[in-house]
Order: C-alpha cells, then sequence, then structure tokens
C-alpha cells in the first residue's frame, strides 16, 4: 500500500494508520532526511529478524540503527556520556547515525554487537510515526547496490520494488541519494566512520 503524507504537515489519520501497522509487527518504508529507509518497531524481534535475513543484515557482525524521535529518550536505549550528548544535541535533529553501546532495554538481538546506532533524523513524517509508536523504529536504507537511484528516491518505484514486502510506503516526496555521516562514540574521541551528508559540528 502507497501512501501520501506531506512532510510540512503530516496527516494525524495517516501516521496512526502507519502506527497500527508497526504495532501488529509490519513493515514500513520511510522517507528521512537523507534515503528513503525500511523498518519496523525495533523492539519487535520477528519483524527486525524478517528486515536483517530480506537485506542479508548479520546482527552479531553489523549495528543496527534505530529512529529517536528526539534525545529524551535515547538514554533508554544506549549509554549517552555528557560530551556525548552535548556532541548529539548540536547535531540533531540532522543527518547523522551516533554508534553507542546498548542498554538492556533493546532485545536481545542488538545485544550481541552490544552496540547501537541512533539516528533522530529532520523529517517530521518518521519522527511523528516514533513519537505515536512509543518505540523507536529499525532503520536499514532501501538502497541495493544494484539499484538505479529511481528505485531508491521515487516512492512510486520504491513501491512497486518492495509492495509484496512491505506493509506501507509511504510517500513523503523525492528521496535523497547520500546517506547519513556515521559517528562511532564508542570510544573517548567521537570518530567519523563514513562520510555523508552530515557535517559534525563539533
Amino acid at each position: 500500500m502507497l501512501i501520501k503524507i506531506y512532510p510540512d504537515n503530516p496527516n494525524p489519520r495517516e501516521i496512526e494508520r502507519v502506527v497500527s501497522v508497526l504495532r501488529d509487527g509490519g513493515i514500513v518504508i520511510y522517507p528521512t532526511d537523507t534515503l528513503y529507509a525500511i523498518g519496523c518497531d525495533a523492539l519487535n524481534v520477528r519483524a527486525v529478524e524478517k528486515i536483517c535475513d530480506l537485506k542479508g543484515i548479520n546482527p552479531q557482525k553489523h549495528n543496527l540503527s534505530i529512529i529517536c524521535n528526539d534525545l529524551s529518550n535515547i538514554s533508554e536505549y544506549a549509554k549517552v556520556s555528557t560530551p556525548v550528548f552535548k556532541l548529539m544535541k548540536k547535531n540533531l535533529p540532522g543527518p547523522f547515525t551516533f554508534i553507542l553501546p546498548t542498554t538492556s532495554s533493546l532485545p536481545k538481538i542488538y545485544k550481541s554487537k552490544k552496540t547501537v546506532g541512533i539516528r533522530v533524523p529532520d523529517n517530521n513524517i518518521i519522527r511523528e510515526i516514533v513519537k505515536q509508536l512509543g518505540n523507536p523504529v529499525l532503520s536499514t536504507s532501501v538502497k541495493d547496490k544494484n539499484d538505479e537511484v529511481e528505485y531508491t528516491t521515487d516512492p512510486e518505484l520504491i513501491h512497486e520494488k518492495w509492495e509484496n514486502f512491505a506493509d506501507i510506503v509511504i510517500d513523503g516526496g523525492y528521496g535523497g541519494i547520500e546517506p547519513s555521516t556515521v559517528v562511532d562514540c564508542t570510544t573517548d574521541e567521537p570518530q567519523i566512520i563514513r562520510e555523508g551528508k552530515g557535517i559534525l559540528i563539533l
């Protein structure tokens, strides 16, 4: 199902439709401030496993990333030191993924890596979904190395490719082509491990 949601003023009824699907363990494709992403309720292990299988992600070797609505509840899911919190506050919402040590409230699938990527995108649609859901949303880009760029940026083509897997594809306008900047905050000095759209303000 392809549904249109406007980022400037997300329709509460459409947001509720998406949230209802996520609560039922469904899979949703949504816009962010970088690439379109595929996700589910990050605390629903079965749904997380389904996405990992499809994308060929091994949770024991790859960092899983989750989207939070804002910084207020990040400490539920990740251990954040005061300097790192200040760094995140300067740069979020924005096109960054901050790698942090996990806390015990994330399901076991996140624990083998002992780290989790935290995103707070500058996109009203997904932040509103997370806010209404009350849980973070798993985030992995729809991008495939074999994809033509249109299949990662045009919501109608994304829907065409993914409609048999995703319960809902959100049309939030054309997506970007540059991924988030990944910042590893698990050591004393934060390190950029992938240059992306975000330019880090220290």
